[in-house]
């Protein structure tokens, strides 16, 4: 697996700094793109390879094609791209304000499809490679307090099979992972500590999604779904 390159975004906290972390012990080069470059940091500490930090907010169509030109330059082609930024606010429809409507849109919907044009061209010219979204379960079905970030995630879902759909003749591989809450820092303030500690463990996630990926003989994993007991 040595000299592979992975790119994970939103790799500063929680299945991002799992999965970073799990792949360097593969011997991936791991690229971690974020917009807080200090927790991206934080992250690097406990990588057992090599490793590049850029701050980016994948919500920006610029900001992503100079990342990934300049990353693509200085440690080659990405044979793995990991969608896994997200924000989530979570309140009624109509108390959404626009800045909330537009973080979930842009970051979880657009940021997701200008990384995957970032990489698409190359891996569909060598003809390998693997995408992997992050989506959630919110992705599935619509929830009370949740409504535009579930229409983010249907976003993703929609893309996401779509993706599959135009690269079913090729090599290039696509997984859809939809899992439901887990113990990081993005139920802070939302959820009481108490109820953040039955939530599922990112490195367990990690894992799945990870076994997920693998390359088997005569069969495809597309998606996989990760629910809460």
């Amino acid at each position: 697996m040595m000299n592979k390159h992975a790119v994970i975004t939103g790799a500063g906290s929680g299945l991002g700094s799992a999965l970073a972390r799990k792949l360097s012990e593969q011997g991936y080069h791991i690229s971690m793109l974020g917009r807080r470059k200090e927790k991206l940091e934080q992250t690097a500490k406990s990588l057992s390879g090599t490793y590049s930090i850029c701050g980016v907010d994948v919500a920006s169509f610029a900001q992503v094609q100079e990342t990934f030109a300049s990353i693509d330059k200085e440690h080659g082609q990405v044979d793995l791209l990991i969608n896994n930024a997200g924000v989530g606010i979570f309140q009624l429809a109509e108390h959404l304000d626009k800045s909330a409507v537009d973080d979930m849109i842009d970051i979880n919907l657009k940021g997701t499809i200008y990384c995957t044009q970032a990489v698409l061209p190359k891996m569909k010219e060598k003809n390998e490679g693997t995408i992997v979204n992050v989506i959630s379960t919110a992705g599935l079905e619509g929830k009370v307090n949740e409504s535009v970030y579930c229409a983010s995630k249907f976003g993703m879902k929609g893309f996401t099979e779509s993706l599959i759909a135009e690269l079913n003749d090729s090599e290039v591989r696509v997984l859809a992972a939809y899992m439901g809450g887990m113990k990081t820092p993005f139920w802070d303030g939302i959820y009481k500590e108490e109820d953040i500690q039955h939530l599922m463990d990112p490195d367990d996630v990690a894992d799945i999604i990870l076994s997920n990926m693998k390359t088997r003989k005569n069969l495809n994993v597309d998606e996989v779904i990760i629910k809460n007991k």
